[in-house]
């Protein structure tokens, strides 16, 4: 994944936690849409691994 869209995605997860999500979506959009199948792939994969950045809760396993 490109260092521009790690840092987009993370921006966006840190607008999320503070209840920005219109603004976190304006950020994330373009740069999921815009991805090509193997980021789009990396992208999923980061997501799922890092739901609670957008949550703020801890996991507990």
């Amino acid at each position: 994944m490109r260092p521009t869209t790690l840092r987009a995605l993370q921006r966006a997860a840190e607008l999320t936690r503070q209840n920005h999500f219109t603004e976190a979506l304006l950020i994330a959009e373009p740069v999921i849409l815009n991805a090509d199948d193997q980021e789009g792939a990396e992208i999923r994969r980061w997501l799922t691994e890092h739901v609670t950045d957008f949550t703020g809760e801890r996991e507990n396993r």
